[in-house]
């Protein structure tokens, strides 16, 4: 899923690395506890609105450029590779989310379409968070 923001991506960046703050503009998030910095190896755990408490890792982050999050859904026996890329277009920037979901077919299908179903509501925030804060 792409989209695009008037914001550049040091910007959009600095939204995405402050997960503790996703909340305030992704609705699918009712916290983040993060476990160290916003860098790759970092351990966290997002809570969604009903409650439910998903750890995951931050696989890659890269100032400017994004990062890539890792989720074990044990219950279902998936693993989801979540990436968030941004790069500079003319006028701001590219922002694109790709989600992977690998484990038995079924599983994986119905997990990798509930992760990626507000992508585009998602990143839409994101981007007008991004130009809020300017540049």
């Amino acid at each position: 899923m792409t989209g695009q923001c008037a914001a550049r991506p040091e910007r959009v960046f600095e939204v995405l690395a402050q997960p503790e703050r996703w909340a305030e503009w992704n609705a699918g998030v009712a916290r983040i506890e993060v476990h160290g910095p916003f860098a790759a190896g970092t351990e966290a755990v997002m809570v969604l609105p009903n409650s439910t408490a998903l750890p995951f890792t931050f696989a890659w982050v890269e100032p400017g450029k994004g990062f890539e999050d890792v989720t074990e859904v044990p219950d279902a026996g998936v693993v989801v590779r979540a990436r968030h890329e941004l790069a500079p277009i003319a006028g701001g920037t590219q922002i694109t989310y790709r989600c992977e979901a690998h484990g038995p077919a079924d599983a994986a299908a119905e997990v990798g379409a509930a992760v990626s179903s507000d992508f585009q509501e998602v990143i839409a925030a994101l981007g007008a968070r991004a130009e809020r804060l300017g540049g």
